[in-house]
């Protein structure tokens, strides 16, 4: 891929600058000489609504909208129309950068996104807008201001331990270099016509990595619900969410299933947690000041958990998050801890309760304290169904998903390797077309 770049032409000669070798004829400009400036709506994730006048926040910045915002193709949150009569600041032209004005870590700072087609949309809460001037090509400095080379400047500058400040002073002190019109104009169709392609491949490797995950689900859920053997006779599970299970298989509950436990004092061993992707996991205490949960100093009131024992969130259960330990060490006090009063392979209820099947299930079975936040019933999650196969059949299924999983699991990260090697080609063509380093005219 380093070929492709590196085979095109290139100017006659360069000269140093600032930001590194260009172009001897390019031009150096601040970015406060080529961007007029104004700021997004001041209000908060309340105001957001799900129908009005579409509206960008710092966080859709950060987390979801692609570089090239068009609202016609993206589902926007909005605010009501109100805010038409005297906001008129904080619409969006088309050509108009949205920079988020803050980010929790350095690599986010000076994220941003343009707004490619006619619209009428707002800038939202947390976000300043550049807009261009009329004599420069908005394309090309959209590539500019996404390149390696500019966006060190925006790291170097902005200040911040847990969030990172981007203002619209250090925006304005930052330097641009700017070849004539023609080459603008040039290198912006240029880029377009390339990283079209490469999000094009992007997007067929994201669609093979959601079919992967996908079909893993499936497997899971066929697997726990259905055994091994499609040979033997069957019967109904009594509940229409699971259907018919082998005839054999026993039905019962986790109230009998599982016995609560509640053992305290123990700060010193490890520090884990419960999450949706992968159940219980060893804690990054390295990282603890950045998170935003709160730790106390004295932890002798966290609950222990052995490996072996299954381990739910309460208040996420709805979402998944919970699983058996792999670990031995402390949760949350606020966390549910279950041992087992009946003979059952531990991996084998792993993958059975964390299977789709579940999820809505412990939904069902909690109740709402606010958005996001729901708080399971325990009287409720005891009545919840599950299927208990021969010890023997329960070693079996086991083995034979971490197995399937494994494969499934080494695909997909060859196709986010395969990703992470389309996005650093692209970050590499990029910083190579906006700062001449290749001629495309």
């Amino acid at each position: 891929m380093t070929h492709v770049i590196t085979a095109m032409p290139e100017y006659e000669s360069y000269q140093n600058h600032e930001v590194g070798e260009l172009p001897i004829a390019w031009k150096m400009r601040r970015f406060r000489d080529v961007f007029d400036f104004s700021k997004g709506l001041n209000i908060t994730k309340e105001n957001l609504e799900d129908v009005g006048v579409p509206c960008v926040s710092y966080g859709e910045i950060h987390s979801r909208l692609p570089f090239k915002l068009a609202p016609s193709r993206h589902e926007i949150k909005c605010v009501n129309k109100y805010y038409l009569k005297h906001n008129n600041k904080s619409l969006l032209n088309i050509g108009d950068i949205v920079f988020a004005d803050t980010s929790e870590d350095i690599e986010g700072s000076g994220n941003f996104l343009q707004l490619v087609e006619d619209a009428t949309i707002f800038a939202g809460y947390h976000t300043i807008i550049a807009r261009p001037n009329d004599e420069y090509e908005d394309r090309f400095l959209a590539y500019l201001l996404d390149s390696r080379c500019y966006r060190e400047q925006i790291r170097r500058a902005v200040k911040g331990v847990k969030v990172y400040s981007i203002t619209i002073k250090i925006l304005k002190n930052t330097t641009l270099w700017l070849p004539s019109k023609a080459e603008q104009v040039a290198i912006a169709k240029y880029l377009d016509e390339k990283t079209t392609q490469i999000d094009e491949a992007t997007g067929i490797k994201e669609q093979q990595i959601a079919l992967l995950n996908e079909l893993k689900k499936i497997i899971i859920q066929n697997v726990v619900t259905k055994g091994l053997n499609p040979n033997v006779n069957f019967k109904d599970s009594g509940f229409d969410w699971i259907g018919e299970i082998p005839a054999h298989w026993e039905v019962t509950s986790l109230g009998p299933l599982l016995k609560p436990i509640s053992q305290k004092g123990r700060p010193d061993l490890p520090l884990l947690s419960i999450t949706r992707e992968q159940g219980v996991i060893v804690r990054d205490v390295k990282n603890l000041g950045s998170n935003h949960n709160f730790i106390p100093d004295d932890l002798s009131g966290y609950k222990v958990i052995n490996k072996g024992h299954f381990g739910m969130n309460k208040m996420k259960a709805w979402q998944g998050s919970y699983g058996v330990s792999d670990f031995s060490g402390i949760v949350s006090p606020a966390y549910y801890i279950f041992d087992f009063n009946k003979p059952i392979i531990p991996e084998y209820f792993h993958w059975a309760i964390r299977s789709r099947l579940y999820v809505s299930y412990f939904a069902s079975a909690s109740d709402g304290v606010r958005i996001g936040q729901w708080d399971l019933s325990k009287t409720r999650m005891k009545s919840i169904p599950f299927l208990v196969p021969s010890e023997e059949e329960q070693e079996a299924i086991a083995k034979f998903l971490d197995e399937k999983t494994t494969q499934i699991d080494e695909v997909t990260r060859i196709k986010k390797q395969e990703i992470d090697k389309l996005n650093e080609y692209k970050a590499s063509l990029i910083n190579s077309a906006v700062t001449g380093k290749v001629k495309v005219i």
